[in-house]
């Protein structure tokens, strides 16, 4: 199956405005994982089952962050924290926030059940009550999970290699975090801001599923409610269209992330699709070659 993987990834790659591309397919039955890695660094592609680029996860740290710390710390959370973590909690979706005073504005809105409206802002506010409540932080209760190559950025040693993602001030960035805000903040957010590799990010995910049966929890609340999320996790709508590719059950699960980064997780077949890529390497706002990736390469994840 890493062999069909390989070659439509070196197939489609080539035809991208981004040019380094991660795949893994983790089977929580036997506990184990593949993966691969393919670049395309002036015009010499390259495939590799040692993978050792670390991307930019960018909003898949919200399950990894939020989420994770709902299922090692329940007693913390509050209703209201919980409607932040499902993004139910009111607060507006984005903004530029300031190096001073972010926490400020963050803090200044009420929380109150409201439908389901993504933010960056609820994220943040979930980490800012957490941490309120927790005599240990959010970072430091998420790190006893996540493998040793899932790093936030500011932890990142600059030695370690990372593909392109965008510019900052006319400059190609190669290790800062993509999303404007976490790095104007300068410090540990859970929004956004970790980095891995590919087999980095698949054993932190057998790592949080053997701490804490998250599938099936997840899956169980998803079965009880309508609503998009379930402990910081996204559904899938609709099994024939969605970006998790044709094939999955509909109750799998998982969260996108800008820079061109995906986790999707299927209860029933107890297997995940992780797709990493710098995505925002350049057009940043042309998501159909990235998307034809994604569904394609899930496609053959779920048809196992």
């Amino acid at each position: 199956m890493m062999n069909k993987i390989s070659t439509l990834a070196k197939t489609l790659l080539p035809h991208q405005h981004f040019d380094a591309l991660a795949v893994a397919v983790v089977d929580f039955k036997t506990k184990q994982f593949e993966c691969v890695e393919v670049t395309n660094f002036e015009n010499e592609l390259v495939v590799s089952k040692n993978p050792k680029m670390y991307f930019d996860l960018a909003s898949v740290t919200k399950p990894l962050t939020n989420s994770l710390s709902y299922f090692l710390s329940s007693s913390v959370y509050t209703p209201e924290m919980v409607l932040c973590l499902n993004h139910r909690g009111g607060l507006p979706a984005w903004g530029l926030l300031p190096h001073n005073g972010w926490k400020e504005i963050i803090n200044s809105y009420s929380i109150k059940e409201s439908e389901t409206l993504y933010s960056d802002y609820s994220a943040l506010r979930t980490m800012l009550e957490f941490n309120k409540k927790s005599p240990v932080s959010m970072k430091e209760v998420c790190k006893e999970v996540w493998s040793k190559e899932t790093i936030y950025w500011l932890d990142l040693p600059s030695t370690l290699p990372t593909p392109q993602c965008g510019m900052r001030n006319g400059v190609p960035n190669y290790s800062e975090v993509h999303d404007p805000n976490a790095y104007t903040i300068g410090e540990f957010c859970s929004h956004a801001g970790l980095f891995s590799t590919v087999n980095g990010l698949a054993q932190t995910l057998l790592n949080y599923q053997d701490r804490t049966d998250f599938i099936n929890q997840t899956k169980a609340d998803l079965e009880k409610h309508s609503h998009r999320f379930a402990f910081g996790w996204d559904r899938v709508v609709n099994p024939k269209e969605t970006l998790a590719g044709v094939g999955c059950h509909a109750g799998t699960f998982g969260h996108l992330g800008f820079t061109g980064t995906s986790v999707w997780i299927d209860p029933v077949l107890m297997r995940a699709s992780i797709i990493l890529s710098n995505g925002t390497k350049k057009y940043w706002y042309d998501k159909a070659g990235l998307n034809e990736i994604r569904r394609s390469i899930g496609e053959l994840v779920w048809s196992i």
